[in-house]
C-alpha cells in the first residue's frame, strides 16, 4: 500500500510539475530555438475564421478588431461562419459590412465542427485563421502568427489565451488565469523541445493543405486539428506575442460545465488519438502529448482520490492497527484533509461570489481534478455533442463559447 500511494503521488507531482522541470532542463541543455527574423516581405495570403453562432453582441468589436489588424489589406481575408444563427448575425453582417468580408450563412445548426470542415472547403488562401467571436486580438497577432509559416517544417502555429480579470473577479475565473500563465510558460518549453501538444481553439492557424476534416462530434477540435498536424511529422509551433483575449467564465456553474466538457473532449480525444502513443514512431511528440496531455486527464484525476484512500487506510494504520509510535502517514493524511477543507471552502465561498486569494490553489487544484472525473463519466456515457453550447462570461449577457 505504501509504494501504491507513493506511485500514484509521483505521478501527480510528475504531472503537475516534474515534467515541466523536466522539459525546462531538456531545453536547457539542448538550447532554445533560434528567434525568427523579422522580415516585412513575408504575407502570404491569409484567411480570418471566425466562427460566430449567435454572436450578434459581439460582432461590431469582432469585426473591429479584426479589421484593425497589423496585416497587407490585400492579403488578409474574412470568412464569418454564422451557420444556424438565429439572432440576425448574418444579415447584420451584410448589411454593414458589404463586400468587406465573406459570410458563410445557413439555416440548419450543424455544430462548430461540420461548419469549420465547410468552411475550409471555401479557403483559396495558403493559410487560415481561427479566431472565437468573443475574444479580442492584439494587433500584431495575425503577423505574428504567420511568420513562422516561412519554416517549411512548421504546421501550424497556436497563439496565447489570455483571460482578462480585475480585483472583483470569482475564484474560478482567478484561477483560470493562474492556469492560463502556467501553460503558456509550458506551451513555451514544449514549443522550444519539439512541438506543443494542443492549440487553444481561440487563436490558431494552420497550412490549409495540411488540414483533415475533423469528426463532427469533437468536442476539442483546435486539439485534434493540431495533434493530427503534428502526428504528419509537421511542427506546431508557439507564439505568446499573438495573443486572444477574453473575459473568464461568469460563474463557477458556468466554468464547470465548461471544464466537464472539456475534459469529456480530453478522453474522447486520447482515444482518437491512440496511434500518438507510439514511442518508437513519434518521439518526442509522444513524449509531450502523454507527459504534458494525456496524463492530465487521463492519469492524475484517476490518483488524487486512490491517494486520498490509501493515505487513510496508512494512517488508520499507523494510529490503532499496528501502532509504531511513527506518524508520517497520519501527518500525510491530515494535511491532505486540510488541503481539500480549503478547496471546500473556496467552492462555498465562490458559491456566495466571495473570494479569498489563500484558497485559490486548493480550490482550482481540486475543481479542475473533479470536473476531470465528472468529464470521465460523460464520456463513458456517450453525452458527446459537437454542436456549440452556452457559457456566459463576466461582464458580459449571456453568449455562445465554442469548444
Amino acid at each position: 500500500m505504501e509504494i501504491f500511494l507513493v506511485v500514484c503521488a509521483g505521478l501527480v507531482v510528475y504531472t503537475y510539475v516534474g515534467y515541466g522541470m523536466l522539459v525546462w532542463l531538456l531545453v536547457k541543455i539542448r538550447g532554445r530555438r533560434p528567434a525568427l527574423k523579422t522580415d516585412a516581405v513575408f504575407a502570404p495570403d491569409v484567411t480570418l475564421i471566425v466562427p460566430a453562432y449567435n454572436e450578434l453582441s459581439c460582432l461590431p468589436d469582432k469585426v473591429a478588431n479584426s479589421f484593425a489588424q497589423h496585416y497587407p489589406a490585400d492579403k488578409l481575408h474574412f470568412l464569418f461562419v454564422t451557420e444556424g444563427s438565429t439572432d440576425g448575425s448574418a444579415d447584420f453582417l451584410r448589411s454593414k459590412y458589404g463586400n468587406r468580408i465573406a459570410i458563410m450563412e445557413g439555416t440548419e445548426r450543424r455544430g462548430k465542427v461540420a461548419a469549420m470542415n465547410r468552411a475550409m472547403l471555401q479557403v483559396k488562401t495558403p493559410l487560415a485563421i481561427f479566431t472565437d467571436a468573443n475574444t479580442i486580438l492584439n494587433p500584431e497577432a495575425v503577423q505574428n502568427l504567420v511568420r513562422h509559416f516561412r519554416d517549411p517544417k512548421v504546421g501550424a502555429v497556436a497563439g496565447e489565451k489570455r483571460i482578462l480579470t480585475n480585483d472583483s473577479e470569482s475564484a474560478a475565473g482567478s484561477g483560470e488565469g493562474l492556469y492560463w500563465k502556467y501553460e503558456s510558460f509550458l506551451k513555451r518549453l514544449d514549443s522550444d523541445l519539439h512541438t506543443i501538444v494542443g492549440a487553444a481553439g481561440e487563436l490558431f492557424s494552420v497550412r490549409t493543405a495540411l488540414y483533415e476534416p475533423v469528426e463532427t462530434d469533437t468536442i476539442l477540435d483546435d486539439f485534434i486539428i493540431s495533434l493530427r498536424i503534428a502526428g504528419q511529422g509537421y511542427r506546431v509551433a508557439y507564439e505568446p506575442d499573438a495573443y486572444a483575449m477574453e473575459r473568464p467564465s461568469f460563474s463557477i456553474v458556468d466554468e464547470q460545465k465548461r471544464k466537464v466538457r472539456i475534459a469529456a473532449g480530453g478522453f474522447q480525444s486520447i482515444v482518437r488519438l491512440t496511434y500518438l502513443l507510439n514511442i518508437f514512431r513519434y518521439g518526442w511528440l509522444t513524449f509531450e502529448y502523454v507527459s504534458h496531455r494525456a496524463m492530465r486527464w487521463a492519469v492524475a484525476p484517476l490518483c488524487l482520490p486512490l491517494i486520498f484512500l490509501a493515505n487513510a487506510w496508512l494512517a488508520i494504520r499507523e494510529l490503532g492497527i499496528a501502532p509504531s509510535g511513527q506518524y508520517g502517514w497520519t501527518v500525510l493524511f491530515i494535511l491532505q484533509c486540510i488541503f481539500y477543507a480549503a478547496a471546500w471552502v473556496g467552492y462555498r465561498l465562490e458559491k456566495k461570489n466571495l473570494r479569498w486569494k489563500l484558497l485559490f490553489v486548493p480550490f482550482y487544484f481540486t475543481f479542475m481534478n473533479v470536473c476531470a472525473l465528472a468529464g470521465l463519466v460523460r464520456y463513458l456515457k456517450g453525452n458527446q455533442s459537437g454542436t456549440w453550447e452556452k457559457v456566459r462570461r463576466a461582464g458580459e449577457v449571456e453568449r455562445t463559447y465554442g469548444l
